[in-house]
């Protein structure tokens, strides 16, 4: 019978186990690492300004000054100063809070916001217009969108309604011989 040659195992040099394991470890956070810089970005809200008290609900009536860029930079879309006589309505543009009134992002993302604060606002693609963004706009299919919003004041939709009544009121009636009408025919 013959003798299997015996190859003597060399014992382990003094830190080399710990250097084995730091490598795997090292390994498999390089590869989380890589894993997480691939996802797409989803919605996010980001606040820059703190703001104050309770954030708008549905059916409220949000007034905001925002700015919406594409990823690139473009500016799609921009507005700050209210379309109503000062006084009567908070400074900023209205914004109804209500689903299919603004795209489901923009929506979720009001929802998020306190009076007086300043945000920043992601929207990927599928919570904004998808492949169908509004004909004539600068907003190419499958954007994403990012929005610079502040939320000035809201109030509750009854009370912009009465408001708006309370406008309608005082504005000079129009009609027959009034502002911008035609003369009256002479006989």
């Amino acid at each position: 019978m013959t003798e299997v040659t015996r190859v003597p195992i060399l014992p382990i040099a003094k830190g080399s186990l710990t250097k084995l394991w730091l490598g795997v470890v090292a390994a498999v956070l390089l590869g989380a690492g890589i894993a997480w810089a691939a996802l797409p970005k989803t919605f996010s809200v980001t606040e820059i300004v703190a703001g104050t008290g309770a954030a708008p609900t549905d059916g409220d009536v949000a007034f905001i000054k925002y700015k919406g860029t594409l990823d690139d930079g473009t500016i799609f879309d921009e507005a700050s100063s209210s379309p109503f006589p000062p006084g009567i309505f908070p400074d900023g543009v209205p914004m109804l809070v209500e689903k299919g009134a603004v795209v489901d992002g923009f929506y979720e993302g009001l929802k998020q916001m306190k009076k007086g604060g300043t945000y920043e606002l992601y929207i990927p693609a599928d919570l904004a217009y998808g492949d169908a963004p509004p004909p004539g706009s600068d907003i190419p299919p499958g954007a994403s969108l990012n929005f610079e919003v502040e939320l000035v004041d809201f109030m509750s939709r009854q009370d912009a309604e009465r408001r708006i009544q309370m406008l309608q009121q005082m504005m000079p009636p129009q009609g027959p011989g009034g502002p911008g009408a035609p003369p009256p025919p002479q006989p």
